[in-house]
């Protein structure tokens, strides 16, 4: 099948699909004379693979660690278990600082009392605050964990 097709059944886009072959994850399929991707049974296995993986939040990375793992389904897998667990743990810390945006946002929320030009959330948000130590900021990366904060799967 061609990558337009391996897009439409996987509901990835087609640079999509030709990024995770640049990252290594999908093995580069063979081409037509016309120089066209001709994708078999095992990319389409392998991208949804990648796409539930990237569905749960995991990184590149760790998508790799486990992907090794798939390819050499001869060698222990205790492994697995540690890339889980590492993730595991990383959700957990996004939930708290989720949690504590949650907070921050309601607290925001209260200071409103419907005049814009006295409006106490437009003026707390100018107010200048500190980032803790390995907090997520402005949809960037986390800074202890070299993450990006859940989103919709776009890679």
């Amino acid at each position: 099948m061609k990558i337009g097709e391996l897009a439409k059944i996987t509901e990835t886009q087609a640079e999509t699909i030709r990024f995770y072959e640049r990252e290594g994850l999908l093995r580069e399929p063979p081409r037509t004379e016309g120089n066209y991707r001709l994708y078999e049974a095992e990319h389409l296995e392998r991208l949804a693979f990648i796409r539930h993986c990237r569905s749960l939040d995991m990184t590149l990375d760790e998508i790799r660690a486990l992907l090794r793992f798939q390819d050499a389904p001869r060698d222990n897998c205790h492994a697995i278990n540690d890339v889980l667990d590492e993730h595991i743990e990383h959700v957990a810390r996004r939930i708290r600082e989720l949690r504590h945006l949650q907070q921050e946002l309601k607290a925001l929320r209260e200071q409103c009392d419907g005049v814009a030009a006295e409006c106490g959330i437009l003026d707390g948000l100018k107010k200048v605050k500190h980032q803790k130590p390995g907090a997520v900021h402005g949809g960037g990366v986390h800074a202890a964990t070299g993450r990006r904060p859940p989103r919709s799967i776009r890679a």
